[in-house]
């Protein structure tokens, strides 16, 4: 148990900017390993930020709860996976070979691909999860938190990593079966939990929106990169996302 909880620690370090006890015990056996707590980690995220829309919720207009959460969020994840949207659109966008779009996925100025990409992505965001009732804006900000950072882990278990180093290099030995099948079932029982809650059309919409942005951004960059590098990882999770909240909305 000793062990799990240190590599639990580290899942929160990698992808949010909450600090966590010098006692997790780095190492790069357990930040691979860590993917399998992703999905939890998500879930916690989400669980913080639909926190902060109830909480916003009680003194604002439903739009502007949401986009204080949408801003809670992005303060908590330090921008970490909007920041690999926008490279990778960047980069996709502004590369004509496959060198060129990596070179420009390293560089920290955003262009008008990825500007463009992030200002719909959070736009469309702001808007689906607005027009929602405020249970099922709870109930979609949890579940779709975690469920899209189990689509980032399919990445890492089913495509290579394209740099020799890089901010997902420690998680690009890939996926064991047992953090997927860990990964898996925490994804499992938040998908279940959204049905309990919404009804099984509104979970299963979901999971075609969730899909359908999965593959849309895998399509993006694999035809020009030939696999994944961590902004790769951020801009699905981000297009996984999106594409629960408007599966979720095109049933309720």
């Amino acid at each position: 148990m000793r062990e799990q909880w240190a590599i639990l620690l580290l899942a929160v370090q990698f992808l949010t900017r909450l600090s966590v006890p010098a006692s997790a015990g780095f190492t790069p056996a357990r930040l691979t390993a860590a993917t399998r707590y992703h999905p939890l980690v998500g879930a916690f995220i989400g669980a913080l930020v639909a926190l902060v829309y109830a909480l916003a919720l009680l003194a604002w207009p439903p739009l502007v709860a949401v986009v204080i959460s949408i801003a809670a969020s992005l303060l908590l994840t330090g921008a970490f996976h909007e920041d690999g949207l926008a490279d990778m659109f960047d980069g996709v966008g502004g590369g004509m070979t496959r060198e060129r779009a990596l070179e420009i996925m390293k560089d920290s100025r955003i262009g008008t691909y990825g500007g463009a990409a992030l200002m719909l992505a959070l736009l469309l965001k702001a808007t689906a999860l607005a027009a929602l009732p405020p249970h099922a804006v709870i109930i979609a900000l949890i579940t779709g938190h975690g469920l899209s950072r189990f689509s980032s882990v399919l990445v890492i278990a089913t495509s290579g990593y394209v740099r020799d180093h890089g901010t997902a290099k420690p998680v690009a030995d890939g996926v064991s079966r047992e953090s997927l099948m860990i990964a898996a079932a925490t994804a499992l029982v938040l998908w279940l939990g959204l049905a309990l809650g919404l009804g099984w059309m509104a979970a299963l919409l979901s999971l075609v929106g969730l899909a359908l942005g999965h593959l849309a951004i895998r399509r993006v960059y694999e035809r020009k990169v030939g696999g994944y590098t961590g902004d790769c990882l951020g801009a699905v999770q981000q297009g996984s996302e999106l594409g629960f909240y408007l599966g979720v909305l095109a049933w309720l």
